[in-house]
């Protein structure tokens, strides 16, 4: 397989027409080599527009949705970020890229390891991987100018609103199948922020396998 080519077909033919234009994003994704952080046994499909498998019956998600959450991040290079579900590390090194410093966490010891090995040997020292459970976030390094979370959520914890830094963005597949929607939710800063000064929008509907140990929605509607 002529890999450079396979990569800019996934670009040309995948995320770009997923209406991923941001010229930043498109070159760190030629630069960041994701068949680094595909599991050896599927590096064939690393460019291929498909979940591919991980350990714990975990996967990574399809190309063009990482590289779509990755641009409507917004991110800046003086931020700090928090990802929940490190999976192989390979989002976490696109989001080091262009912000400061990332937090990933991940609750299973094996893709915590996975992972941290697959940032040494790309040689991302701007990541710090944790082992524990961030289904309501992770509140010893906040407050977090972006939050990305890297699987689905059956409803949204307040919690992870409340860690967001004033402007702060926060990137959530929210919802069961078969209607999940990526939001982006931003802590408002006009006027001073209180609870509840937050925009919600909702960018484009996907659906990604659900974290571990989510809140549950109430079985109550009002």
């Amino acid at each position: 397989m002529n890999i450079e080519f396979a990569r800019s077909t996934m670009i040309t033919q995948q995320i770009r027409p997923w209406e991923v234009l941001d010229d930043e994003v498109l070159e760190l994704l030629y630069a960041v080599r994701r068949e680094a952080f595909v599991p050896p046994a599927y590096r064939n499909l690393a460019f291929m527009d498909t979940e591919i498998p991980l350990p714990c019956g975990q996967n990574m998600l399809a190309p063009k949705l990482e590289a779509r959450i990755l641009q409507e991040s917004l991110l800046q290079k003086h931020e700090k970020v928090l990802e929940i579900g490190s999976g192989s590390g390979y989002m976490a090194a696109l989001l080091a890229h262009l912000g400061s410093h990332v937090t990933t966490i991940e609750i299973e010891p094996e893709l915590c390891s996975m992972a941290q090995g697959n940032l040494d040997a790309y040689g991302i020292s701007n990541v710090e991987v944790v082992l524990g459970n961030g289904a309501r976030g992770w509140q010893a390094e906040a407050p977090y100018d972006v939050i990305v979370i890297s699987g689905s959520l059956p409803v949204l914890p307040d919690s992870f609103r409340q860690q967001l830094r004033p402007g702060g963005r926060l990137l959530a597949i929210v919802g069961d199948l078969p209607v999940m929607r990526m939001q982006r939710i931003t802590r408002l800063t006009d006027g001073g922020v209180a609870d509840g000064d937050f925009r919600i929008e909702t960018l484009f509907e996907t659906v990604a396998a659900p974290l571990r140990e989510t809140q549950a929605p109430s079985p109550f509607i009002f």
